[in-house]
């Protein structure tokens, strides 16, 4: 695989050992910064995150990175939270996100069987076709952990179900958003973050 240079910007997400832990093994590191010169100079931008939306948006605006954000044209990945805060907002502490896509991160109903959290591992199953699958069947599990997820959408390129069907992965342009964790989802997460390389 060519050099990339991996800007993961630091909006306060926890796991982002993991995060580079999964790109050493392809080859590759990320630098964690909120530097706006050096997340426009990357060949890819990740924006990682477990944790409050609410809490990543005032660092992100902290940091004067919300119009950087919407504004960039290379590849773009948004993981868990880092999905959510890519949409119009979160009913997580009301908060006002980005809006790349639209939609909000909606809480699941617990019901019995079904905690909330969301966490484990759960069947992804494509909707339309895309590079980002490649080599990786359909009903693949990944793994979630989350208690906030956004509707199904014409953005939603994969559904996960559960108690409702939600947004596993939104494509638009050139930002794409993961609501599992690529970085421990084994080797299919190991495909599904170099075919995002590969982009």
């Amino acid at each position: 695989m060519t050099a990339k240079t991996v800007a993961i910007i630091d909006g306060g997400g926890a796991n982002i050992a993991s995060l580079n832990f999964a790109l050493a093994r392809l080859g590759c590191s990320g630098e964690l910064t909120v530097d706006p010169a050096r997340i426009s100079a990357a060949s890819h931008v990740i924006l990682p995150g477990v944790g409050d939306a609410a809490d990543c948006m005032t660092r992100l605006r902290d940091a004067n990175l919300v119009d950087l954000i919407g504004s960039l044209r290379q590849p773009f990945l948004g993981i868990c939270v880092g999905l959510q805060l890519l949409l119009d907002g979160s009913e997580e502490n009301q908060a006002r996100c980005i809006g790349v896509f639209p939609g909000l991160a909606r809480r699941f109903a617990a019901a019995r069987g079904r905690p909330v959290p969301h966490m484990g591992w759960n069947r992804v199953h494509r909707r339309r076709e895309s590079p980002l699958f490649a080599d990786i069947p359909d009903g693949t599990h990944f793994y979630f952990v989350h208690s906030y997820a956004a509707d199904v959408t014409s953005d939603t390129l994969a559904s996960t179900d559960y108690g409702r069907s939600f947004a596993a992965v939104l494509e638009r342009d050139n930002f794409v958003a993961a609501q599992f964790h690529p970085e421990r989802s084994s080797r299919q997460g190991a495909q599904f973050l170099e075919n995002f390389l590969r982009t």
